[in-house]
């Protein structure tokens, strides 16, 4: 079967080649641009963008630097959510893009309030899954446990296991096939045969020297930015990233905004729940 995107690349400012999954055709609507997490790539849309670009949209699913197809940097320093922002202002430039739709996961999810501060006007709605102005310590410190930990796997249900017994909190009613799925838009297969991480460890190092690498202290007045916005909130119902409390300010300092709980998950909604992707919809059909 053939793949319902093309694969395409963009270039960075400092000269990195990025790659980015471009699904449907360019047309009169904003194009919807789907912004993956740490640790994460162009992989984790991989049903979202089939789903949204029938419905008429062209949709852009970027691999961020030292993930996936894209180049990794010999600086572990531009692994930061500034340079992020710089990539895909880049990409931006490069499609033409005046505004967009911004899905954001978790650190794409930091990527659109800072865009949105910068740059208001690129933003023509959003939706922040699972992320918000103020982070939990309990979740970032499970972040941290992981991230940047170069095992390898010999067989696919190795790996699946593996994410099963660090994520399984996340995902208590995954059956094994979806562990399995998410081995496989998580790791890649390597010359030597062995199945690893598909991201560059090097991301590590600046959110484990920093806990402001992993998201600025004060985000109010960057998710302030998107409150005037088509906006939808996505929470997972148990997340230990984005507290309830924080949550329900979000709601109240955007009041236009929608706000749904995807139960039964954690960090983050893969977006393919019902919940989830009918409240996408409806946040579609306000940008429309």
């Amino acid at each position: 079967m053939d793949n319902p995107y093309t694969d395409r690349h963009w270039q960075s400012a400092d000269g990195l080649t990025l790659h980015f999954r471009d699904y449907g055709e360019a047309n009169d609507r904003p194009p919807v641009i789907c912004l993956h997490g740490l640790t994460r790539n162009a992989r984790d849309f991989s049903d979202l963008a089939p789903h949204i670009t029938s419905q008429g949209w062209r949709v852009i699913v970027p691999s961020m630097r030292g993930r996936g197809d894209s180049g990794y940097s010999d600086d572990a320093n531009s692994y930061a959510l500034p340079t992020y922002v710089e990539d895909l202002l880049a990409l931006l430039e490069q499609e033409e893009i005046a505004s967009f739709v911004s899905i954001g996961t978790s650190m794409g999810g930091l990527m659109t309030m800072l865009l949105a501060q910068a740059q208001p006007e690129r933003i023509a709605g959003a939706a922040l899954n699972d992320i918000g102005p103020e982070l939990e310590t309990e979740g970032l410190d499970t972040i941290k446990s992981y991230v940047g930990q170069g095992r390898s796997f010999p067989t696919w249900m190795h790996a699946a296991r593996a994410l099963q017994e660090t994520h399984g909190g996340a995902f208590p009613n995954y059956a094994i096939e979806q562990w399995i799925d998410m081995a496989k838009r998580t790791l890649t297969l390597c010359n030597n045969g062995r199945i690893a991480f598909d991201y560059d460890m090097k991301l590590a190092e600046p959110i484990l020297a920093s806990p402001e690498a992993a998201a600025p202290v004060d985000l109010w007045p960057a998710f302030k930015a998107l409150t005037d916005k088509p906006l939808l909130l996505l929470r997972g119902g148990l997340s230990q990233l984005l507290a309830p409390a924080t949550f329900e300010q979000m709601q109240k300092v955007a009041s236009g905004a929608e706000a749904v709980t995807v139960p039964q998950v954690g960090h983050a909604p893969m977006l393919d729940e019902p919940e989830a992707l009918a409240a996408i919809d409806r946040l579609l059909a306000r940008v429309a």
